[in-house]
């Protein structure tokens, strides 16, 4: 054969984009965010699973309203690295959680929704000690492919070789990924709260929007 250029033809086809950043000075924001959360949940015990409650971002709060900033930039961000470069508009939908010792949740994706995330607040740093199996990794979560047994012949250094994608956050780590991705969150073995607030991102509906076929 003769020589050619071994990086010719290739196309990267069906891309699923997960935004993964930890927003510069986030200290001090997070210590009020952390003292609202506390004292919205004393006035509301089910708070974290009362998802389809009041808005985080829209309590009049400075730390609600910095979050909404990180937030609204990331997604800008977002959409600029995908050349969407053109007027799009949306809005955001937020809640906290308190994940106390064994808390965890379900696989599960946000309907509705373009797209999703995160953003921690409070990560423990200890864990109570573990025994027998070494696979368990509380405190984390794990993104899974949206492509039905996609590794079913994977081989040694391919690509698809693994179904999920796991992060060990940390606080003022900000998490977002489309909406259809299911996730899980892995059970929080701390004694001390995982607090973090998750978020939807819903476009406000414009035929622009539509591409062209």
């Amino acid at each position: 054969m003769p020589a050619h250029d071994a990086s010719a033809g290739f196309e990267r086809l069906w891309p699923t984009v997960i935004l993964k950043r930890t927003i510069p000075g986030h200290d001090a924001p997070d210590r009020a965010l952390l003292a609202l959360i506390q004292r919205l949940e004393r006035e509301q015990p089910d708070l974290t699973t009362d998802y389809r409650g009041q808005d985080l971002l829209s309590v009049p709060d400075p730390a609600a309203g910095w979050l909404a900033g990180c937030i609204n930039v990331s997604v800008r961000d977002y959409f600029a690295h995908l050349g969407m470069d053109y007027d799009i508009r949306w809005t955001l939908h937020a809640w906290p959680n308190v994940n106390r010792f064994g808390d965890y949740h379900d696989a599960h994706n946000h309907p509705r929704s373009y797209l999703s995330g995160t953003y921690y607040v409070q990560v423990p740093a200890r864990m109570e000690p573990r025994h027998g199996r070494a696979d368990v990794r509380p405190g984390c979560i794990s993104l899974y492919d949206p492509r039905p047994m996609v590794n079913m012949t994977a081989i040694k250094g391919d690509p698809y070789v693994n179904p999920e994608y796991t992060v060990t956050p940390t606080a003022g780590m900000i998490l977002m990924w489309p909406a259809f991705l299911n996730h899980f969150v892995h059970p929080n073995l701390s004694r001390e709260p995982r607090v973090s607030v998750s978020f939807n991102v819903m476009l406000e509906w414009s035929d622009d929007y539509l591409p062209r076929q």
